[in-house]
């Protein structure tokens, strides 16, 4: 296949990566606009399968199933896989039971699980109908495995080997059987009853001679995942371990598949989108932002909204309650929001750290008192920094330049003084929350910004309330 980078050599422009992509695709829909279809078979079937996934999505939903039927077989079933699955249904809609069956048939298990969970059900009653009997209980087997698991997203075309082969042998059985399988970069050896004893790399079998037989170039010290074994954890694997494949067996430990770096690359997008969406105060989407409804959004998004409005409903009792002290020092009503968006922002910075470090198994819930020390030392000095700040701004420029008269040297120590004691107590409880979550098994990325920005708005009022009673007596 022909890459941009080669492009770019062959035009000697020195265009950047997207310009030469851009310019390509230009000149593939100047042959479709022609009708110079044998040209543009031609350059499609030399370019890589995800370029031509995209040029197909952004030619037109009239064009784009003429021109897929251009493909050939095998090329045809790589650039459906990475079609969307709008781009799929609309495909599967355009064609044959007979073209369909051979896109089915060439499709890696994996992908072929991933498109049924995102079809309508009269979409995949068909896809289903036109695979093969073995092809489809296959993927009735994935499809039974738990959502986001590692049964759910793994594969199972991969090179099998025994530890009694030689060296020989192994590469005639990897030409063999390697065509169709996702990778044959690793391999693993199995026992005659599928049980896993080992993995060996291309690497090892080249740089070994053919006589050398795989039990005495195998590791035995295999990281593997179970079937039951949750998405996320499978991905800390691939980051702890630098891994390309990672084996999947079921409880009796036999070799039942393998998840592959291209897959837990997906995950990780999926993951880090999910973790997001919760932060925000959103109801998690397996759909991205351009193909979710207006109605989905609403759903998505009102439930945190409601919840936050009225937990909102606490701040506004507590400044009820101290309506006739905060009128005896009118100018105290002024600071509030800078004090409130101060602890919130306090403690999303916290949140947010100790979020990604429980995510990444940087920390671990018994941490907690670690972290929660290490924060209130952060803290201190950050609420040192800010009130010292904030003193000086109050009697300069509140006080000497707009002159207002309601600003004392009390009165900027009671705002000052708030501000050391507010972003103190918001730091801990944002450390402290997503721990907790951790600890019950909830998702720390619900103790993020909306939530601990909720809760510390109360809390700042009433430290700054009470700061105004000990220093300004009212």
């Amino acid at each position: 296949m022909i890459g941009l980078a080669e492009m770019e050599i062959k035009d000697g422009q020195g265009m950047d990566f997207e310009a030469i992509h851009e310019k390509r695709n230009d000149e593939l829909t100047e042959l479709l606009d022609n009708r110079d279809m044998k040209q543009l078979q031609k350059r499609m079937e030399e370019m890589n399968e995800f370029d031509v996934a995209e040029f197909l999505s952004e030619i037109g939903d009239k064009r784009m199933p003429m021109v897929f039927r251009l493909l050939s077989k095998e090329t045809a079933a790589e650039v459906f896989a990475n079609f969307e699955a709008p781009e799929q249904e609309q495909i599967i809609n355009s064609i044959t039971d007979s073209e369909l069956g051979n896109i089915i048939e060439e499709l890696y298990v994996d992908d072929a699980v991933d498109m049924m969970e995102e079809l309508p059900a009269n979409v995949v009653k068909r896809v289903m109908r036109t695979a093969t009997p073995e092809t489809r209980n296959l993927i009735n087997q994935y499809l039974r495995f738990p959502e986001n698991s590692a049964g759910s997203i793994m594969t199972s075309e991969f090179v099998d080997l025994k530890k009694y082969m030689s060296v020989k042998e192994s590469f005639a059985r990897i030409r063999r059987i390697g065509e169709d399988k996702e990778t044959i970069y690793v391999c693993f050896v199995i026992s005659a009853d599928r049980k896993l004893e080992g993995i060996v790399t291309v690497k090892d079998l080249l740089l070994a001679d053919d006589d050398v037989i795989i039990e005495e170039l195998m590791d035995r010290n295999v990281i593997f995942a179970t079937t039951t074994e949750d998405q996320e954890s499978v991905s800390e694997k691939f980051s702890d371990y630098d891994l390309m494949a990672l084996p999947v067996v079921d409880k009796e430990g036999r070799l039942v598949g393998i998840v592959t770096v291209d897959d837990i690359i997906d995950v990780m997008e999926q993951e880090a989108t999910e973790d997001f969406e919760i932060m925000a105060g959103m109801t998690p989407s397996d759909k991205p932002y351009s193909r979710t409804s207006i109605l989905e959004m609403w759903k998505n998004r009102i439930p945190w909204l409601m919840f936050l409005m009225l937990s909102a409903t606490f701040t506004s009792m507590i400044l009820t309650s101290f309506e006739d002290r905060l009128a005896v020092q009118a100018g105290l009503v002024a600071f509030i929001p800078m004090l409130m968006g101060t602890g919130g922002n306090s403690g999303a910075q916290s949140s947010t750290a100790v979020i990604r470090s429980l995510s990444i198994g940087d920390t671990e819930p018994g941490d907690a008192l670690r972290v929660m020390w290490k924060e209130l030392r952060v803290a201190f000095l950050c609420g040192i920094t800010l009130a010292a700040v904030n003193f000086v701004k109050m009697l300069l420029v509140d006080g000497m330049l707009l002159r207002n008269d309601n600003i004392t040297l009390a009165v900027a120590a009671t705002v000052s003084l708030s501000v050391l004691f507010i972003v103190m107590f918001a730091k801990v409880v944002g450390s402290a929350l997503p721990i907790l979550a951790e600890k019950i098994g909830v998702d720390p990325a619900v103790m993020a910004n909306p939530l601990i920005s909720t809760v510390t708005d109360a809390v700042s009022l009433l430290i700054y309330i009470y700061i105004a009673k000990l220093i300004l007596h009212i």
